[in-house]
């Protein structure tokens, strides 16, 4: 079994708030931690995308209030907007009542759907991300070298992680074949069945081939209009379905920093496709092998990286990119504060030598810290103010600066 990171920050959650939001892409492990956070006491799970469940809620004062004592988790809650109100009013009158905590476990996979609809919840609940399996997660800390010169190798969680993605079942699966048969099984669903639920109807070949071009551009500036020749379609069609993959949590668009007046700014957005194990079953990519002699490595590599970094660092740290007009260039950039940025460039090979382009962004960001990631376990400074690191590295130390 495989502890998550959030897992803590969940059960702390609970203790403090009577309703708790846990949100993330469908099979990520949601309900999985549900049942542990659950674990012993009594609780009561409805998956509400089953109609016999939903039926249990045809009363739902008298359904909560039957369960007073237990912790409801309601699997897919943005299917029951109607819930809220109501949850509201359980929660005030379980607090006059001296229950003040631990009341409900909302699991939900359409993050801006959830999260509009609970703030008729405000002041009563806390919102936690859980993401597919991460760097902190899957991949053990290497144990101390003996000396200097026998450094520790790359662990192989990492180009697992990489090569599978994060989803539970993908990394876990017992053969790169099974691997790669579930991920195009969620692939598949996703087109045929979730997307449509939210987004104007397309032909599941468009779908497809809309969130394939995506893929295939990891990394790269949104051009919507390019997009939207490509497929036949208008624009307004792509930026709606796009918005839709973000919703879901499949797809990452991410903002340009845009503080420096002085310079002239990328204004469009980098879209990423969130997990690279999604990313390697849209391009057809089956293995390592074929994915070291794709194109796509590099910006996939980028892509699991900047991902995983974000999803560590948490909600205090305000992601972005930056790039200006001549070149200037720094992968990730991460704020901390106002005045505290950190600068992340992103690199596959195991002795990084960082572009031109970085050190001019370093001058113009002038960060409190800059760093060269990449899959090694080596950590050394490149220059004063820019170290060289491991992935896995950071992202523990980025973990434990989020706690």
């Amino acid at each position: 079994m495989i502890e998550r990171r959030v897992h803590a920050q969940v059960a702390d959650a609970l203790r403090r708030q009577p309703a708790v939001a846990l949100t993330g892409p469908r099979q990520s492990g949601k309900t999985t931690l549900a049942r542990e956070l659950a674990g012993d006491r009594p609780s009561t799970y409805l998956d509400l995308e089953l109609a016999q469940d939903r039926d249990r809620l045809a009363d739902p004062a008298a359904f909560f209030a039957d369960r007073a004592d237990e912790l409801v988790i309601l699997d897919e809650v943005q299917r029951a907007p109607h819930l809220f109100e109501e949850l509201r009013g359980v929660i005030d009158r379980g607090r006059r009542e001296g229950r003040e905590s631990g009341r409900f476990l909302l699991l939900g996979s359409a993050s801006i759907d959830l999260l509009t609809q609970s703030e008729t919840l405000a002041g009563r609940i806390a919102y936690v991300d859980l993401t597919p399996f991460d760097v902190t997660e899957v991949v053990p800390e290497p144990a101390p070298a003996p000396s200097p010169i026998d450094r520790p190798l790359p662990a192989p969680e990492l180009d697992r992680l990489w090569v599978r993605g994060g989803f539970p079942r993908s990394f876990l699966a017992g053969s790169e074949r099974d691997s790669v048969a579930w991920r195009e099984d969620f692939v598949r669903s996703c087109i045929d069945r979730y997307l449509p639920e939210l987004g104007p109807r397309l032909p599941a070949a468009t779908l497809e081939r809309l969130w394939a071009m995506l893929a295939h551009s990891q990394g790269g500036l949104l051009n919507t209009a390019q997009l939207a020749a490509s497929l036949g379609i208008d624009g307004r069609t792509v930026n709606r379905y796009i918005d839709v993959l973000v919703d879901l949590l499949l797809v990452r668009r991410l903002a340009p920093r845009g503080a420096n007046v002085r310079k002239r700014l990328t204004r469009s957005p980098k879209v990423y496709v969130r997990d690279s194990g999604v990313v390697h079953a849209l391009l057809r990519i089956e293995d390592r092998d074929a994915l070291l002699r794709h194109p796509i490595a590099g910006a996939s590599w980028e892509g699991m990286a900047i991902e995983n970094l974000i999803a560590v660092a948490g909600e205090r740290a305000l992601p972005s990119f930056y790039r200006t007009a001549a070149g200037a260039e720094i992968d990730l950039v991460l704020d901390w504060g106002p005045d505290e940025p950190w600068a992340i460039e992103v690199k596959r090979n195991t002795s990084p030598t960082p572009a031109r382009g970085f050190y001019a962004a370093v001058e113009d960001v002038e960060p409190s810290r800059a760093f060269v990631v990449h899959p090694g376990t080596d950590r050394y400074r490149i220059a004063p103010d820019i170290e060289a690191i491991g992935l896995p590295e950071l992202c523990r130390e980025l973990a434990a600066r989020s706690r």
